[in-house]
């Protein structure tokens, strides 16, 4: 059976938007958003045993945000996720093992066992690690998509933020800056309803946080976040208009953070009425619905889907049991850059590739 019963899941908001993605892509990117919430389960699991420290970021009802829109990119372009995109990093193709190692401080996770959380990347993958300052993943894949452009490169990036991290500085210099130099670039504001636990009608008096961007002559509009196809549909569109010179693009994804800030954070600050109205427009029950009516897939296959996902995490659980942490005596190692980083060797083939 579904993860709702049938029933249910008729009574869900159905997706409207025609989309150009056929049978089988739309059920790969149904699979990349189970995978998503799987994935963000066995992270509070393991944060609730302890087995996890320090922050660990749920994105549970963004998946369509995430996953739908990186899906739309080539595989030559670029994201810069940030802490609710956890299933952007795993639709661009870094694995649930390297990811799952990182948080949990594994020798050969990409970070070595330094960081603990999601501040890492991966160019081999297309992914450029996050910083928690708010707002400057636009300056990073601004540069790094205009010096791709003087290589004669097409490629484009895609990052997303919080309507929060609209109200920083930040934010304004970088879209001002990406506008006028017209880099190939997609915005997403991820309007998840607070940051951390300011409602949005403290944030901003705006009709809407796509507005944001008329102030800097880009052409921005509002999507339901939670369907995702529409999500999909839009992030295409924008990255056709980047790739062919149209120059910076924004828009604003509708959607709901459906725990608090971080595990730590029960959300009581919401009120009940909203995380009913949202629960009920849940991105993969909806999703299941159209996949259901269209005849795309049937319940034992629904039901199969979530299994072959939940293995995997099991799977990867099990290996990265299996790595050690890093030797404490090598704390001091990574500090500073040497003269030339073992890391770096990695990187030669992004000038050897061909991106044009």
């Amino acid at each position: 059976m579904p993860t709702l019963k049938l029933e249910e899941l008729k009574a869900l908001p159905s997706l409207t938007t025609e989309t150009r993605l056929t049978k089988d892509q739309q059920l790969e990117l149904y699979r990349w958003m189970c995978l998503n919430r799987a994935f963000d389960d066995k992270l509070g699991l393991l944060y609730r045993r302890g087995l996890i420290v320090g922050a660990c970021f749920s994105s549970l009802g963004q998946e369509a945000v995430s996953c739908a829109s990186t899906y739309a990119l080539e595989e030559r372009d670029v994201i810069a996720p940030m802490i609710r995109n956890a299933g952007s990093i795993l639709t661009k193709g870094i694995s649930v093992r390297d990811f799952l190692a990182n948080y949990m401080f594994r020798i050969n996770s990409p970070t070595g066992g330094r960081d603990g959380n999601t501040h890492f990347g991966d160019l081999r993958h297309g992914t450029i690690a996050p910083l928690s300052m708010l707002g400057c993943s636009i300056a990073l894949c601004s540069g790094f998509v205009m010096a791709a452009r003087m290589r004669g490169e097409k490629r484009v990036a895609l990052s997303w933020i919080g309507e929060g991290s609209t109200s920083t500085g930040e934010f304004h210099e970088d879209v001002n800056m990406a506008a006028v130099m017209k880099a190939p670039m997609v915005l997403i504001i991820e309007n998840n309803q607070y940051a951390y636990s300011t409602p949005v009608e403290q944030q901003c008096a705006a009709k809407s946080f796509a507005d944001k961007g008329i102030g800097y002559g880009i052409e921005s509009f509002t999507v339901d976040g939670n369907d995702p196809l529409a999500m999909y549909e839009a992030t295409k569109t924008c990255i056709d208009k980047a790739r062919a010179g149209e120059g910076f693009q924004l828009f604003e994804a509708l959607t709901f953070r459906r725990k608090g800030h971080a595990e730590h954070d029960a959300a009581e600050y919401v009120p009940q009425e909203i995380k009913s109205y949202w629960e009920a427009r849940d991105p993969i029950f909806r999703f299941e619905k159209h996949l259901l009516e269209a005849d795309f897939i049937s319940e034992d296959g629904i039901d199969a889907v979530w299994a072959d996902v939940r293995k995997e995490i099991e799977d990867a659980e099990d290996w990265v049991n299996a790595q050690p942490q890093p030797d404490p005596a090598t704390v001091n190692q990574g500090v500073y850059a040497e003269e030339r980083h073992p890391a770096h060797e990695d990187d030669a083939f992004l000038y050897e590739a061909d991106f044009r």
